[in-house]
């Protein structure tokens, strides 16, 4: 059993470069974590790939994920990263970094309490909302709402977690930013109140 504390844990396999980790973070086996940021409780596993994400607080990663899967120049004659890494193949040439950046500047950003299935893929530059599901093996190619449940190639929403009036009520509570304390008090409240139970509960 790994125990979690306020510094990240980080497999030995596994890479972060570029990146923040928040307190009670797990970057699991041969995870990469690269340009990225990973909020508060939020965890990765198994091979997942990360890079220009800026995801939330207890993000739950499955194994194989790929958030922001690198695209190619397809407006240039050349798919082929030559055209870009060409430091690699010609003597005395640069990389271009132009592209680069317009790589970086595709940014994708994930909310809290987040499930993201097994092999999905998250194309770049999409937005998924606070609660939302991606399903196993989905490919992400425009924004999912909050509490939404999205699945398929491409991802489509099939349905919301919660009706409109529950999920505001959620968003506005913001439980993803109680202390760590404050969390394990409501721990039963979270294990065994219906959700609306909960909030109303809670609220006050």
């Amino acid at each position: 059993m790994t125990k979690l504390g306020t510094e990240p844990h980080i497999h030995p396999t596994a890479k972060v470069a570029h990146s923040t980790l928040g307190r009670y973070t797990e970057v699991g086996a041969g995870c990469s974590v690269s340009h990225s940021s990973l909020g508060d409780y939020s965890y990765c596993v198994g091979n997942t790939q990360i890079a220009y994400a800026q995801i939330g607080k207890f993000a739950n990663i499955a194994a194989h994920v790929r958030i922001y899967a690198s695209m190619h120049p397809m407006e240039r004659a050349s798919l082929h990263h030559f055209t870009y890494r060409s430091a690699w193949y010609f003597e005395g040439e640069a990389d271009d970094q132009s592209f680069f950046d317009w790589r970086a500047g595709q940014g994708i950003n994930i909310g809290h309490d987040t499930w993201i299935g097994h092999g999905a893929v998250i194309m770049p530059g999409i937005s998924v909302g606070n609660g939302a599901i991606i399903g196993s093996n989905a490919v992400v190619t425009k924004d999912v709402a909050a509490f939404a449940i999205a699945v398929g190639v491409p991802a489509r929403t099939i349905k919301q977690r919660f009706p409109d009036t529950i999920a505001a009520r959620l968003d506005a509570l913001a439980w993803w930013d109680w202390e760590h304390e404050r969390l394990r008090a409501g721990l039963r409240d979270f294990r065994t109140l219906s959700t609306e139970e909960f909030l109303d509960k809670n609220e006050s």
